[in-house]
C-alpha cells in the first residue's frame, strides 16, 4: 500500500562531513543561554533548537516555577482517569483555536504525537507518498524513503502520478520546514491533487512553532484548504520550550487519534509547562517577534557569504564548509554539528540563532564568518 516517491542524488551535498571528521562531543551541566562554559572558557552558543530562548527569560522562569509549585514536577494522572486535570483540555482548546484548527491532542513528546497521527491515518490510505525529508516520527514502519532526494523533483513526481492514477485516498507526508537544509516547504500544490483524489496531508511542524506562520501556532491556518484533510503534528520542545507534543486537525480525526491505546496508555506531558505557556503569551509573542527580526538581520548581514545557506524567515543557517565549525569553536563560538537522521549518517554543520541572543552576539558571529571567508 505504501508508495514512497523519491529520487536519489549521485553526489553528497557539500555541507555533509565524513563521520571521521566530527567535532568532539561536549557535555554541559547548565541550562542553555547565549553563553555556555566549557572547561574554563566561555563560548557564544549558536546550537540547539531553542529558537525563542524561553529558558533564559527570567520572567518566564518565575511563572514556570509557580506552576511547578501548583502541579508538581510531574503529575501521574492519566488523561482518561475519573479524576483529571483541566489544564490539558484547556491547553488543547487554546492551541487549536489560535492555530485555526478544529481540535488538538497534546502528548508527552513530538515523536509520540507523530507516531499516533501516522498510526491512525496510514491504514486508511490507498497510497502513501512521503517527502524525502519526512520526519521519522510520522513515517510508517517499513516505508522507505531516500533522504538524499530532491524535494522539488519529488513534488513534480507526485503531481504527475496523481494525474495517472484513478481516484483514491492518498496520504502525503512531509516536513513543514526542513531545518537541515534551512528550507521552508510550500504545499499549495497539494490542492491540485485534492481536486481528483481524497488527500490527507500530514506535516511535522516541530521547527515551525513559534517561528513560522502569522502567530506562535505554526502554519496550520495558512496550509488548510476545504478540499484537504490537513493534520499537523510536532514537538513543542523546540521553539515553544515545552516537554510535549501536539496534533492538530479536524474534530473527527483528533477524536480517532485519542481513541488509540498510544494516546490512552501514554503518560501526559508536564502540566506545569502547559499552564506556564497559557499564562505567558505576552513573553512568547515578544520572543517570537525577536527571533523573526534576528533571522532577517543575520540573513541580510551574511548574504554575501557563499559558504552560508539560509533564509530571512528561519533562524537556521547551513555551513557549506563543515570545517568552519571547528574554526568557529577555536574563535569562541559553539555551532551545531551532529549526524542525522542516524548515528551513521554524515555530519551536518549549522548555525542556530535564538531570541536569547543579543544583536551584539549576532554581529560578533557575523564578523567571525567574514574573517573566515577572507582567509
Amino acid at each position: 500500500m505504501g508508495m514512497p516517491l523519491s529520487l536519489s542524488h549521485s553526489k553528497i551535498h557539500p555541507r555533509f562531513l565524513p563521520n571521521n571528521s566530527r567535532l568532539k562531543t561536549t557535555f554541559l551541566n547548565q541550562s542553555l543561554g547565549p553563553v555556555v562554559r566549557i572547561g574554563k572558557k566561555d563560548y557564544l552558543f549558536f546550537s540547539g533548537t531553542s529558537y525563542l530562548g524561553m529558558e533564559a527569560d527570567r520572567h518566564y522562569e518565575a511563572v514556570l516555577q509557580d506552576c511547578i509549585r501548583q502541579y508538581g514536577a510531574n503529575h501521574g494522572l492519566s488523561r482518561i482517569n475519573n479524576v483529571r486535570l483541566k489544564v490539558f483540555d484547556e491547553f488543547e482548546k487554546f492551541f487549536a483555536k489560535n492555530a485555526k484548527a478544529e481540535a488538538a491532542a497534546v502528548m508527552s513528546s513530538g515523536f509520540l504525537a507523530g507516531i499516533a497521527a501516522s498510526q491512525w491515518l496510514f491504514p486508511k490510505a490507498d497510497s502513501c507518498w512521503a517527502a524525502p525529508d519526512t520526519h521519522p516520527a510520522i513515517l510508517p514502519l517499513g516505508l522507505q524513503i531516500d533522504t538524499q532526494a530532491n524535494f522539488e523533483i519529488w513534488k513534480k513526481k507526485c503531481l504527475e502520478l496523481s494525474e495517472q492514477l484513478s481516484s483514491r485516498k492518498i496520504l502525503i507526508l512531509g516536513n513543514s520546514v526542513d531545518p537541515l537544509h534551512a528550507a521552508i516547504h510550500e504545499y499549495s500544490w497539494v490542492k491540485e491533487i485534492a481536486k481528483k483524489h481524497a488527500v490527507t496531508l500530514l506535516l511535522d511542524e516541530s521547527h515551525a512553532f513559534g517561528v513560522l506562520g502569522k502567530t506562535l501556532f505554526g502554519r496550520y491556518a495558512d496550509l488548510q484548504h476545504p478540499q484537504l484533510n490537513l493534520v499537523v503534528s510536532g514537538s513543542l520542545g523546540k521553539g515553544l520550550a515545552m516537554p510535549a507534543g501536539i496534533i492538530l486537525g479536524k474534530e473527527e480525526v483528533i477524536e480517532g487519534i485519542k481513541s488509540q491505546s498510544i494516546f490512552i496508555g501514554a503518560s501526559p506531558g508536564s502540566p506545569a509547562n502547559l499552564q506556564a505557556f497559557l499564562e505567558t503569551q505576552d513573553i512568547y509573542k515578544a520572543q517570537s517577534q525577536k527571533i523573526r527580526d534576528f533571522s532577517g538581520i543575520f540573513n541580510q548581514e551574511t548574504k554575501d557569504l557563499s559558504t552560508l545557506v539560509g533564509s530571512p524567515k528561519f533562524p537556521v543557517f547551513i555551513l557549506k564548509n563543515p570545517n568552519w565549525s571547528k574554526d568557529l569553536e577555536r574563535m569562541g563560538f559553539i555551532t551545531s554539528s551532529f549526524s542525522y537522521p542516524t548515528a551513521d549518517s554524515p555530519t551536518i554543520s549549522r548555525i542556530v540563532l535564538s531570541a536569547f541572543h543579543s544583536l551584539w552576539d549576532l554581529m560578533a558571529l557575523n564578523e567571525a564568518l567574514h574573517y573566515l571567508s577572507s582567509k
